[in-house]
């Protein structure tokens, strides 16, 4: 993964000028939570939300609130137009925001499907706009600790990878049903997706899933699995679950000289010591007792010297998205998602829900 220095913020350049669109869990408690306390960066100028109270409480923060995003887009204050609305309206709301001459930031999913995408992305060329998609996870620390390791070549050539979200909840509210865009495919797996072709290091080659509606209401899919192959022989095993009631390890690295497994702030290495060189392994046609020189086993004589230990995740280096947007808007420095991985992220989706009752 790309890592880009963290952005200096000049005081001599101003903040960037933000219009909310959505004031529900992303939108009000995370985007604004988060906005609100970098005003050298940010300004949230407007917000909208079709519900009263929503923006009676914007607007007790001294937030200009609009019931519309018709009418919040026409605002001129407003240079960039923060998409967090459900996901089956970004689409709609994307291409409300580019007409009016808006810069526009994408909660995920970017779009329910490849098409609507990539419309977006016309849309925004022939408008000399900009699109910024918020896989904001791309930045959690246990991913970026892992990628870390996985680069350090400590665990030897790694083939396989596995990434879970696990849980148990009866889930009742619009994410649970598909005209919403509700379900776990466009809920958490645009985060893991993203983080399984980051991993993946190659150019998908096959697509293998299967979804299920388990335990949630609604008629959208709340379990899936997807394994995804890499031309370079990789493969990355994800699983997506509301429906377990005992978690799994959230990574489980393999290596051909090591492994490692992620619960929680823990991770479990074992690996090779690579100060111990191993000697050249020759496969012996013979019978099993005279190649080894033990009777009756197939077990080499080798001793192998491994390292096992636990560490807690620390990356060394972090990140923020809305530093990395700000550094790209206003500095003009390349933001580290780019829109070619958002629309893989995105056609991964498309493929996975092909042909399945949750089309």
């Amino acid at each position: 993964m790309k890592q880009v220095e963290k952005p200096t913020v000049e005081k001599s350049i101003k903040p960037i000028r933000v219009g909310i669109a959505g004031l529900g869990r992303a939108g009000w408690n995370a985007h604004y939570g988060e906005l609100k306390h970098k005003p050298e960066q940010f300004i949230v100028t407007a917000v909208t939300d079709p519900i009263a109270l929503r923006r009676q409480t914007a607007e007790e923060n001294g937030i200009r609130a609009y019931e519309t995003i018709e009418e919040m887009v026409q605002d001129p204050e407003i240079e960039l137009v923060d998409i967090a609305t459900r996901s089956s309206d970004h689409y709609a709301h994307g291409m409300l925001a580019l007409a009016a001459g808006k810069d526009i930031q994408i909660e995920k999913p970017f779009a329910q499907t490849y098409e609507e995408a990539l419309e977006l992305c016309k849309a925004a060329e022939a408008g000399g706009r900009r699109i910024f998609i918020r896989h904001n996870r791309r930045f959690d620390p246990d991913f970026l600790h892992v990628s870390e390791i996985i680069a350090s070549g400590i665990l030897g050539d790694v083939y396989q990878i596995r990434l879970t979200r696990h849980n148990y909840q009866r889930r009742a509210d619009w994410q649970t049903i598909k005209a919403y865009g509700g379900g776990q495919l466009l809920n958490w797996g645009p985060h893991i997706i993203d983080h399984g072709l980051q991993l993946l290091k190659s150019p998908v080659k096959q697509v293998w899933s299967d979804l299920k509606h388990v335990v949630a209401a609604g008629n959208a899919e709340d379990h899936l699995k997807i394994i995804m192959a890499g031309e370079n022989g990789r493969i990355v095993d994800l699983e997506i679950s509301g429906g377990i009631a005992i978690n799994s390890p959230t990574y489980m690295v393999y290596g051909t000289k090591g492994a490692l497994s992620l619960t929680d702030n823990d991770i479990h290495l074992r690996y090779l010591d690579p100060d111990v060189p191993l000697a050249k392994l020759v496969a012996n046609p013979g019978t099993p007792g005279e190649a080894f020189g033990k009777t009756g086993t197939y077990e080499s004589s080798e001793q192998l010297v491994w390292i096992e230990k636990r560490i807690p995740v620390k990356p060394s280096q972090t990140f923020n998205i809305w530093d990395e947007l700000y550094a790209a808007y206003r500095l003009d420095q390349p933001f580290p998602i780019r829109m070619e991985e958002a629309l893989e992220v995105v056609r991964i989706i498309d493929e996975v829900k092909k042909g399945t009752d949750f089309a």
